[in-house]
Parts: C-alpha cells; sequence; structure tokens
C-alpha cells in the first residue's frame, strides 16, 4: 500500500494544489493527513474543498484545526497565530465548521501511528524537536512508525540501539527492529529552509518513506494573505521557508 502523507497544509490553495498535482502522477492507495488544515493562510474553505475531495482515510485534528472549531484556548498562541485564527473562524461557514470539530487526535492501525504533534498528551499538541522528544513518542507507539506534523520540519528520528538517530535524508528504508517518528514538514509553511511544498509517500510493504518536495505559486499566496488583511508576516515568511 501507498500512502500520501502530508501536513500542515494552513490554508495554502496554492501549495495543496502543487502537492496534488504532484501525488496525482504517482502511484496512491490511500491519502492521510496530519492535521493543521486550517490557520496562517487566505483560503481555508478551498483547502477544506479540496482536501475532502481527496477523499483521505483519515484527517488528524492539528491546533489550528481545534482552536477554529473552539475546542482549544488560543492564549498561547502568537498574536499573529491568534489574529489568524479569529479571521478563519469568520471566513468559514456551519459544514467547515463541523469537519474540524469532528477530527480526532490520535489514529492507529496495525502498521502505523499518526498524531499532529507526540503521543504524550495529544491533544496539547507539544513538539518533537529533537531526540529527547522523538523517544517519548516512540515508547508510546504500539507500532514501527509514527507520523507526526507540527513543527512544518520535514526529517526521521528512529531507534538505534539504545540511541536516537536523526536524519533529514529524502529516503528512508525502515529496518526490522527500529522504531521511527516520521514528520511529514508542511504543505503550506515550510519552517526548514526550503519554502517549497512538503509531503511524504509511505510505502508500507518495501517499508521505505519518500519525502518530496515542489514548488509552488508562493506569490499568489502571499498577495492572498495582504488582501485579507491578515499579518503580513504569515506572508513573509512564505517565501523564506521559516
Amino acid at each position: 500500500m501507498r500512502y500520501a502523507i502530508i501536513s500542515d497544509i494552513h490554508s495554502n490553495l496554492e501549495a495543496l494544489e502543487a502537492v496534488a498535482e504532484a501525488l496525482s502522477k504517482e502511484h496512491i492507495d490511500k491519502y492521510l493527513c496530519l492535521g493543521d488544515v486550517v490557520g496562517y493562510g487566505a483560503d481555508p474553505k478551498p483547502c477544506i474543498r479540496l482536501l475532502r475531495s481527496l477523499s483521505p482515510e483519515v484527517t488528524i485534528a492539528g491546533n489550528h484545526d481545534w482552536a477554529v472549531a473552539g475546542l482549544t484556548d488560543i492564549a498561547y498562541f502568537n498574536e499573529a497565530a491568534r489574529d489568524a485564527v479569529e479571521w478563519t473562524r469568520g471566513a468559514i461557514g456551519g459544514d467547515e465548521r463541523d469537519f474540524l470539530k469532528a477530527l480526532l487526535p490520535v489514529y492507529e492501525t496495525k502498521r502505523f501511528t499518526l498524531v499532529h504533534g507526540t503521543l504524550e498528551d495529544p491533544a496539547e499538541f507539544r513538539y518533537i524537536l529533537n531526540g529527547y522528544d522523538a523517544l517519548k513518542t516512540i515508547k508510546l507507539s504500539a507500532t514501527g512508525v509514527c507520523f507526526v506534523g507540527h513543527s512544518h520540519v520535514a526529517e526521521t528520528f528512529y531507534t538505534d540501539g539504545e540511541h536516537i538517530a536523526h536524519t533529514t535524508m529524502p529516503e528512508v528504508r525502515m529496518e526490522s527492529g527500529r522504531k521511527y517518528v516520521v514528520n511529514a514538514g508542511s504543505v503550506g509553511q515550510p519552517r526548514d529552509g526550503d519554502p517549497r511544498a512538503a509531503f511524504v509517500i509511505y510505502d508500507d510493504e518495501e517499508g521505505t518513506v519518500y519525502t518530496r518536495r515542489v514548488p509552488y505559486d508562493i506569490k499568489t499566496a502571499r498577495d492572498k494573505i495582504m488582501k485579507a488583511g491578515l499579518p503580513p508576516w504569515l506572508a513573509a515568511r512564505l517565501s523564506k521557508g521559516m
């Protein structure tokens, strides 16, 4: 089975369209989404519509999704994120709000686990930023691989004996006896220095994870953010991948 795994779309329609186009040329059996469909960008309704048209097996709740749906306190969000949440609440309708409200924080199969942040209090949306963070989720995972998002950084942590190793290589072949935490990066707002949209293709039969990047129309996405009156920094950071 080949899975397309996307995360942190953040209302960036241009980026999601580019990813969907790239994936249409791949042999994909199922789509999985790790959350944060909305927030930051100017196209929450079209992004929800396009995502749903892909018929993902599951979409996991992200902190921005639940914040827009009124399920997460935004007091800890930075000012730009709070402004974007409040703007998004006014830009979507009841159908979109119901969709976001129904998203669950964790999904598990026999082979993989999905969570937006960590398996340690998943509804708290903590970050995996280093090997120590990854180890806590690895210990809580009942499967060989756990896919995460949230940090917007495409990377993989894995057990190597008693240690945790780390790689940003675009292809990872999973070895028997090891456990993995794979961050799918971000479709709509990468923060790893590469502004191109990121996504993952996971082949559970081959045991391979491929991180892919595709360019998209950043200028249009930026212009829409500015026209909507959202914080300018949310537009500026798209070109920098940070």
